[in-house]
């Protein structure tokens, strides 16, 4: 398959399998347990069906949205992931390119393979860092400062990592980070000669935003699963969260809310947006999805707080159910991952392009000229 012949999400995920090594793609690829929750974050837009109107005058189409008090031209972020060096050499400086060329929100992860200085030098579109809270308080308070000293638009707390969910595609691969090349996937790694060659000759892999810190998943090959069981605090609570956002001072999102008496109390400390999330199904199995909770937690918290469906997004058409049932905007890792790893920069440009796309063309079909004409009378439950 070539990159022109990639037209939606599976497409990218295709190419992204033949091209990268088995235990690469499986990390991105693979969720918690039986990995229901993950198929039930992009399935549970099935469940509910677009109601258009028409002759509507859909001329001229705005899909600006304003979140965390930046006005973004399409309703949909780059959700912040890790390692993506790994994923494809370019990394996270491909998807902020592309990210900044579409003025949308772009986020790095705690685990990112690029420096916070880096991305705060080479973005001028809004961007966000997300931060694991780790037992190493020094840590902590290092991140924080260097997004503040960096010109970072918001910091965007994760709250449901506190341990690593049972991810079984990487204890069969044996995915690490740095990757560790063992007999049982040396095989892998020699069937994908671009993909090795980039990484072992290419620039050294680092997670430059820890390893002041810590070594492992720089310098000491760790599963994931191990840095979360080990590395992050255990004992986060609404106390270490309200004093993160206190300390930041900025505008502060919470990563991982998906209960309305949760989304409340993120108004109560001040949390400027939610993520109404549950990482991609990697972390509980059996939750609901993100989509599943927007309305209930709309009905409570709307307009108190930015109320972003992060998760299970594959179509412009998941974002505009999204958007009809109270969110002020969507966000996805995988659906940007994918492209990455099949075609680097090329490839996130032509998938955010696709649905960037898709979200102005459904638009113009459901008879809207903005996000804000979206609402739920145009939903129709099965």
């Amino acid at each position: 398959m070539r990159l022109d012949n990639c037209h939606n999400v599976d497409d990218f995920r295709r190419l992204a399998k033949a091209r990268l090594p088995s235990p690469v793609f499986h990390y991105i690829d693979g969720a918690a347990d039986d990995e229901v929750t993950k198929s039930r974050n992009s399935s549970a837009f099935d469940d509910c069906d677009l109601v258009p109107n028409v002759l509507a005058g859909v001329e001229d189409i705005d899909m600006s949205v304003t979140v965390m008090g930046k006005k973004i031209d399409l309703p949909l972020m780059l959700s912040p992931t890790a390692l993506q060096r790994l994923f494809h050499w370019q990394g996270e400086r491909a998807v902020a390119n592309v990210a900044q060329g579409a003025n949308t929100w772009f986020g790095i992860s705690s685990l990112a393979t690029v420096s916070i200085e880096e991305i705060g030098e080479r973005v001028r579109s809004p961007k966000m860092f997300q931060i694991y809270i780790h037992k190493d308080k020094g840590l902590n308070r290092s991140m924080v400062e260097r997004c503040k000293a960096a010109g970072f638009d918001a910091i965007a707390l994760t709250v449901d990592t506190i341990v690593a969910g049972n991810r079984e595609r990487c204890l069969r691969t044996g995915f690490t980070s740095p990757p560790r090349f063992t007999l049982a996937s040396l095989f892998s790694y020699a069937a994908h000669p671009g993909w090795t060659l980039n990484y072992l000759l290419r620039e050294k892999f680092a997670l430059p935003n820890l390893d002041t810190h810590v070594g492992e998943g720089s310098n000491i090959a760790v599963s994931v699963a191990d840095y979360f069981n080990t590395m992050l605090d255990r004992s986060m609570d609404w106390t270490m969260a309200e004093a993160i956002r206190a300390d930041w001072n900025g505008e502060f999102c919470l990563k991982g809310i998906m209960s309305v008496e949760d989304a409340k109390r993120a108004v109560d400390i001040g949390a400027t947006a939610i993520m109404v999330s549950n990482h991609g199904g990697r972390q509980l199995d059996g939750s609901r999805s993100p989509f599943d909770q927007i309305a209930e937690i709309a009905d409570a918290v709307g307009g108190q707080i930015d109320i972003i469906c992060d998760g299970g997004v594959r179509r412009g058409t998941h974002v505009l159910k999204a958007l009809a049932a109270g969110a002020t905007a969507c966000s996805g890792g995988r659906l940007y991952l994918y492209a990455l790893a099949a075609a680097g920069e090329a490839g996130v440009a032509r998938i955010v392009q696709k649905l960037t796309e898709e979200i102005e063309r459904d638009m113009r079909l459901m008879g809207v000229r903005s996000p804000s004409e979206l609402d739920r009378s145009m939903l129709r439950w099965r």
